[in-house]
Parts: structure tokens; sequence; C-alpha cells
């Protein structure tokens, strides 16, 4: 255990990541699957990446879906980080996917549970398939020790959220697990400025990427101001680091803007979320239906231009999520060998 990142570092943790009996906080682990991959770079503290896999569930229709989960761990390996997409599958957490079991849950699709941290126990019980959201995927990636997890945009607050409350678990998530979450920002379909009121209440850490504006997920900008500014993957790694040293319970939020080829226009997008929005209320969707009716409206309504942006954001994603991975690693081997 003596090898684990955190436990040499923070010393408040224990590996997660040696035998299949070792466990974070010194719990059984033996629950979980660990592909041979991500078990060897834990036990060796190499960079490691942890990816959601309700994008590829639901985020997207087959095949494309599974050519953008593979595409994605492509980038982060040439990026010199290794890729663990993590999801559920016949009940068992599995932490890093075999080309085959991407494919499968590629097939699946929406047919698979859409799988946020509250749903863990239930989807195990019940020997179900279940594609992790944020918050899922974080809370898992925590349990064995991977500290960095790259998606496309979290969730947030939802606009008229302070009548209906409706509230993603990513941001209570955020603020409960150690976790540095690298995305585009928050989803352009939510209430952005509550978004980040709710983040400072749970004490997350939030911080743009070589910019002061907080992006938007489609856009580059939302048009709030970020709360910290980070200018490299060196910059986020020492943050990460201190952040594990001071052993906050709290994760980071480092959002990503869409490069700007890439970028959606503004007002496009923000007319098709509104009649996205007013579809979705005559039809009642609300609850974790909400969100893929959205975006899936958007998409069709901007002619597919909101889809292929999103598709090139999360691969902008784990290309600077795999530089981090990278640093983070090089940093606390260079903290270790001075111990």
């Amino acid at each position: 255990m003596a090898d684990s990142r955190l436990a040499i570092l923070s010393r408040h943790f224990t590996s997660a990541a040696s035998a299949s009996k070792a466990g974070f906080g010194g719990k059984d682990l033996g629950w979980i699957k660990i592909s041979p991959e991500v078990r060897d770079a834990l036990k060796h503290g190499s960079p490691i990446v942890a990816l959601e896999s309700t994008i590829i569930s639901h985020g997207m229709p087959y095949p494309q879906n599974f050519e953008t989960a593979k595409e994605l761990e492509v980038i982060v390996r040439e990026n010199g980080a290794v890729p663990a997409t993590i999801a559920i599958l016949d009940g068992v957490p599995c932490i890093g996917l075999t080309t085959e079991e991407l494919e499968i849950l590629a097939r699946l699709g929406s047919k698979a549970r859409k799988t946020a941290s509250r749903d863990i126990a239930l989807v195990m019980a019940g020997r179900e398939n279940g594609a992790t959201t944020v918050s899922a995927t974080m809370y898992l990636a925590s349990m064995v020790g991977i500290p960095i997890f790259v998606t496309g945009g979290i969730g947030g607050v939802h606009r008229h959220g302070e009548n209906t409350m409706d509230i993603s678990s990513d941001l209570t998530e955020l603020g409960n697990t150690p976790v540095a979450v690298i995305s585009a920002g928050v989803k352009s379909i939510l209430d952005i400025p509550r978004t980040l009121e709710y983040l400072e209440t749970q004490r997350v850490t939030v911080a743009a990427y070589k910019t002061d504006d907080f992006p938007a997920f489609f856009t580059q900008t939302s048009g709030c101001k970020a709360p910290a500014r980070v200018e490299s993957p060196e910059h986020c790694a020492r943050v990460i680091d201190a952040n594990i040293r001071l052993a906050r319970k709290s994760g980071m939020l480092i959002a990503v803007p869409i490069p700007r080829e890439h970028s959606a226009s503004g007002s496009l997008i923000e007319s098709a979320i509104q009649q996205a929005l007013q579809e979705a209320r005559e039809k009642k969707i609300t609850g974790n239906a909400e969100t893929p009716f959205l975006l899936a409206k958007v998409n069709e309504l901007t002619g597919g231009a909101s889809l292929a942006s999103n598709i090139a954001l999360v691969k902008n994603n784990a290309s600077v999520g795999a530089k981090i991975a990278v640093s983070l690693a090089q940093l606390q081997k260079h903290s270790c060998q001075r111990l």
C-alpha cells in the first residue's frame, strides 16, 4: 500500500490499487472490477484519466457513440495517460473497459440505466447495466484513487430551478468527492450563474483554463467571470496536488473552453435551447430525462451542429485532462522522492 500516490502524499488515504482486497480508506473493494491496465497504473503511480459512460449510452446513437468512446481513449493514451472508462455491467462497477465492453454499452444505448451516484447501489443489487453520469463516475473513481476525470460538461441548476429545485447531483458530488473534473464548463441548457453560486456553496474550487471567462459548453464564454484562472497542465496539477495534501473532501472543476473553430453561434444555440425548453415543459419532461431530451432537441434544431461541437469539446477535454494527469503524476513522484 505504500506505493499508492494518495497514501504517500496526503497520508490520509490508503491504496485501492493493489490486490482486489485493497481499497480506498482501507475498505474491501473486491466488488469493483479494475482492469489490469488501470490496476497496474494505480500501483505504479502512473497517470490515469477517468471517463464517464453516459456520453456513450445516452449522448449519441450507435455506432457514432462507440467510435467516439474509442477515440477518447486513444486521445488519452496519445497524451501519456491511461484511460479508465467507468460503467456498471451486470451489476458490477467496472473501472476500465475492454473494447468489447465499450461496444456492449454502445449497443445498449439508452437501455442501459442512466446511473447517478444515488443509483449505484440499486443498479448493483438489480445486476443491471448502468451508464455512469458525472456524479457516479466521480464517486467510483475516488473509491479506487483516480484523482482526475474528464467529461463534456457537468450538470447544474436547471433554468427556473428556483421554482422546481431541479439541481443536478453532479454539484453535490463535487462538494463531497475529492476528484478534479475537467469539462467545458456547465451545459449551456442550464442556469450557469446559479450553478456557479451553488458550487461556491458546496466549497468547490472552480477555475477556467487559460481564460478569465467561464465557458458555456457549446460556446467559449457564458458571460460569467470565472472564479479563478489556471494557465497550464502543470498549474492545474499543482492546484490538484494542494487539494490532496489538504485532505479536502470536496472536488474541483477545471473549465476548458471549446476550441474556437468548433464553437457554435451563441444566438443559434440559445434560440434552440429556448425552443427545446418550451417543448420539454409542454411534454412535462423532468428529472434525469430532461437533459438528454434537451441536448437531443437542440441538436435537431441546429441541424447536427451542436452534436458535432459536443464531440469536439469532449475530445479537447480528454487531451487537456491527460496532460494534467501526466503533470500530476510527475509532481507526485518528485514529492515521493523528497520524502
